[in-house]
């Protein structure tokens, strides 16, 4: 993926400013931020200050008043210097084969089948020939990856996926999801997104950086709470990641990490999540949801509301940690599956971008 600055879309320009610096709302000025503690400085208070300093090189004024000219355009170089001087943040674990792996998921392998070794004995023979390559093996599922995202195809409610579409026809074939619900149909648009960083787990622990308790479902309640307390507004559109804390657990305790109970949202804040417009929502345990992932007798029903019901992508395995020790709760999130034809999911490399 390649961003570059739109010929045509003053507009576009405006948005990069406005994904990463939330509490400015171009031709309105700053919103009124949430008061500080003497001595504290909140990210949003550096995003604000920062990305104001740039917004004459975007020109984000000009795109406000609409009289935005060619001339006033920012160049490729200029938005390069822009988006290089921001704060990166790598949302991604490595995958390896001790990666934690759900037990309804495929199992994933690798391994080595050219070393430089074996190719060089062949083709470093030839006469003037010097080059030698390895390449691998994988067996790798779009439920392997950390993060990994879930197409909106990966699940369905009475045999109907998203829009009504008749889940046994969509799979009728070995080739992948039909009807456009596959991976490979994943809005470019949303691969780089305004996202809001809840942290509840430090909600819940009054600033500690301590996971959830297993089997602690996350509320509606607790999201509003912990946007209030960080001073954030998730807004329709918007990407939503939520903090449990069980990222820690990643390779280093994989039987908690899937184990039978485990945090996340339930229903209620998978109600919160569709009525704010979210368009994608993760976290950082396996499944999303809270574990055990049952009301009654219904199964992954969070998944069957934002997937099925209402075409939220969903993102699991994410690494949120980072983004909980910097306090970053508003941030360009870069996201980029792999267009795969018809599959049900992709690993992912999650960027995450602040001022």
């Amino acid at each position: 993926m390649i961003l570059a600055p739109g010929a045509d879309s003053d507009y576009a320009r405006g948005e990069l400013v406005r994904l990463c610096a939330p509490q400015v709302v171009a031709g309105l000025g700053p919103r009124r931020p949430r008061r500080a503690a003497r001595g504290e400085e909140t990210m949003n208070d550096v995003s604000r200050r920062q990305w104001l300093r740039t917004a004459g090189t975007l020109g984000v004024a000009a795109a406000a008043a609409g009289t935005a000219t060619a001339q006033s355009r920012p160049s490729a170089d200029e938005l390069v210097r822009t988006v290089k001087g921001a704060r990166l943040f790598d949302l991604s674990f490595t995958w390896n084969e001790q990666s934690p792996v759900l037990s309804l998921n495929p199992p994933y392998s690798f391994a080595l089948n050219r070393t430089h070794r074996m190719t060089h004995e062949i083709f470093g023979q030839v006469p003037g020939s010097r080059v030698s390559w390895a390449s691998e093996i994988m067996y790798f599922s779009g439920q392997h990856g950390a993060p990994t995202i879930d197409a909106i195809g990966h699940i369905g409610r009475d045999l109907k996926l998203h829009g009504g579409v008749d889940a046994v026809a969509a799979t009728s074939t070995p080739g992948g999801i039909g009807n456009n619900l596959g991976i490979d149909n994943f809005p470019v648009d949303l691969m780089v997104n305004r996202v809001v960083f809840l942290d509840v787990a430090r909600q819940i622990a009054s600033g500690r950086p301590d996971p959830l308790a297993p089997g602690f479902e996350v509320t509606a309640t607790h999201l509003d709470q912990t946007a209030k307390a960080q001073g954030v507004e998730v807004r329709r559109g918007d990407s939503l990641l939520i903090r449990t804390g069980w990222g820690q657990y990643f390779a280093k305790d994989n039987a908690k990490y899937l184990g039978e109970q485990s945090p996340g949202p339930g229903q209620d804040a998978a109600r919160w999540i569709i009525d704010k417009g979210v368009r994608l929502a993760g976290d950082d345990t396996a499944t999303f949801e809270k574990r055990p992932a049952a009301y009654g007798k219904e199964l992954f029903s969070v998944h069957m509301m934002l997937l099925a019901d209402n075409g939220i992508y969903i993102v699991e395995n994410a690494n949120l940690e980072p983004l909980g020790d910097a306090k970053a709760y508003v941030a360009l999130l870069i996201l980029t599956p792999l267009r795969i034809q018809g599959a049900s999911g992709s690993p992912l490399r999650a960027i995450a971008l602040t001022p």
